[in-house]
C-alpha cells in the first residue's frame, strides 16, 4: 500500500516475500527504510556484505544503502521519505540524526520479544487500516503513527545498546555522526568536526571513550571506506576518480587507506565484486 501526497510526501507500507523483493533494490531520493523479519534466514548483501537476519528482528537502512535480496521469507517493509516525515525538524532520538537513522556506517538491529511483538503488531495492523481510509486527517494520523512506531524502535534499541543517560553526550555523539555524513568526502580527520562542532578534539575523543564506542576518527574511516566499497562495487568509476571524490589528494593515498581498512587493493575489491555479481546473477534463493 502506497501513500503520496500533495507536496511529494511518500510512505509505502507491505509484507514483502522471494517473489515480491524487488522492491528493496529500488531507489528513492531521501528515503528511509524499515524491515521486520517475520520469518528466519534472510540473507540480504548490503552494501557489498552478506548480512542473516532472523524472525522479529528489525534493521534500519537509509536511501544511501545498496541492497541486493539472496534468500528472503517474509519482511514487513515501511519505507517514507522526508517529506512525508521531516526528521530534521521533529525529536532528533528519532530522526535521521537520531540512534537509527544516524549515519550509514553501521546497521541499527533490534530484536522483539513476545511483549514488544505484541506492540508493533497492534501498530501495523493500525498502520493498514488508516492507509485504506482517505479523508483530510489521513496525512496527519499516517505521521503520527510512524512517529509512534520510530519511538518504539529508540526505546529498543537504546535499552539494547546501554546507551547512556547523559543526553548531552549522547547529542554530541549523534551530532558528529551526522556532520560526518554530510562531509566525510571532504573531511578526515577528527579536528575538522570538532571545529564544526565547537569542542575540542580531546574533548569528543573523551566522549566516545566514556561511552565505550569506537574512537571519532574510527567513524569517519568506516564512513569513507563503506562509500568506498559502494562506489567500487556498484559503479564503473576507476578506481583514480574514486578516489578524488573521497577527498583524496592522489591514489596512492587512497589505496593505502583502503588496503589498511579492507585488507585488499581498491582494484582487488572492484574485481572480486565484479566476479561476484556474476556468481549471483542467477536469481534469489528460497
Amino acid at each position: 500500500m502506497k501513500f503520496i501526497g500533495h507536496t511529494e510526501e511518500y510512505l509505502f507500507l507491505d509484507t514483502i516475500d522471494s517473489h515480491s523483493c524487488d522492491i528493496l533494490k529500488e531507489q528513492i531520493e531521501s528515503s528511509l527504510t524499515i524491515l521486520w523479519f517475520q520469518s528466519d534466514t534472510n540473507i540480504l548483501i548490503i552494501d557489498g556484505k552478506e548480512e542473516v537476519f532472523s524472525k522479529n528482528q528489525i534493521i534500519f537502512l537509509t536511501e544511501f544503502h545498496q541492497i541486493v535480496p539472496k534468500k528472503i521469507g517474509e519482511i514487513r517493509l515501511l519505507r517514507f521519505n522526508r517529506p512525508f516525515y521531516c526528521i530534521l525538524d521533529h525529536d532528533s532520538e528519532v530522526g535521521c540524526k537520531g540512534i537509527l537513522f544516524f549515519g550509514a556506517s553501521q546497521l541499527p538491529v533490534i530484536a522483539l520479544d513476545q511483549e514488544d511483538h505484541e506492540k508493533f503488531d497492534t501498530l501495523w495492523k493500525m498502520f493498514i487500516i488508516e492507509m485504506k481510509s482517505n479523508d483530510n486527517l489521513q496525512i496527519d494520523m499516517l505521521q503520527m503513527m510512524l512517529k509512534r512506531y520510530l519511538i518504539l524502535c529508540a526505546r529498543l534499541y537504546k535499552n539494547q545498546e546501554n546507551y547512556p543517560a547523559e543526553r548531552n553526550e549522547t547529542d554530541l555523539v549523534r551530532e558528529f555522526n551526522f556532520l560526518v555524513e554530510q562531509h566525510f568526502r571532504h573531511k578526515h580527520s577528527v579536528a575538522d568536526y570538532a571545529e564544526l562542532l565547537h569542542k575540542s578534539p580531546k574533548t569528543i575523543s573523551n566522549v566516545f571513550s566514556k561511552m565505550d564506542s569506537k574512537s571519532p576518527l574510527k567513524y569517519i574511516h568506516e564512513r569513507i571506506a563503506l562509500e568506498a566499497r559502494r562506489m567500487l562495487y556498484y559503479t564503473d568509476k576507476p578506481v583514480k576518480e574514486i578516489a578524488y571524490q573521497l577527498g583524496f589528494e592522489d591514489i596512492q593515498a587512497f589505496s593505502r587507506f583502503f588496503k589498511k581498512q579492507e585488507g585488499i587493493s581498491p582494484s582487488e575489491f572492484k574485481e572480486k565484486g565484479d566476479l561476484g555479481t556474476i556468481a549471483n546473477s542467477s536469481g534469489i534463493t528460497t
